[in-house]
């Protein structure tokens, strides 16, 4: 049987993963993905994926999102 992660311990997150984890609101961290693919989010398929460690620390390099 396989173990599910916690969000804290996972590389990719989805946008509604990200979401709670960060407390930011769906839409809100959807238009970040569009605007920073590359930086801190990927296109995977038809789903933008949050690079939890780069999204972390974008957001402590730009305290006003």
């Amino acid at each position: 049987m396989m173990k599910e992660l916690e969000i804290s311990e996972k590389y990719l997150l989805t946008v509604k993963e990200a979401s709670v984890y960060f407390n930011i609101g769906v839409k809100r961290i959807r238009r970040l993905a569009e605007e920073n693919v590359g930086i801190f989010a990927v296109y995977c398929g038809n789903r933008y994926m949050i690079i939890r460690e780069k999204f972390e620390e974008y957001l402590t390099e730009n305290p006003s999102i």
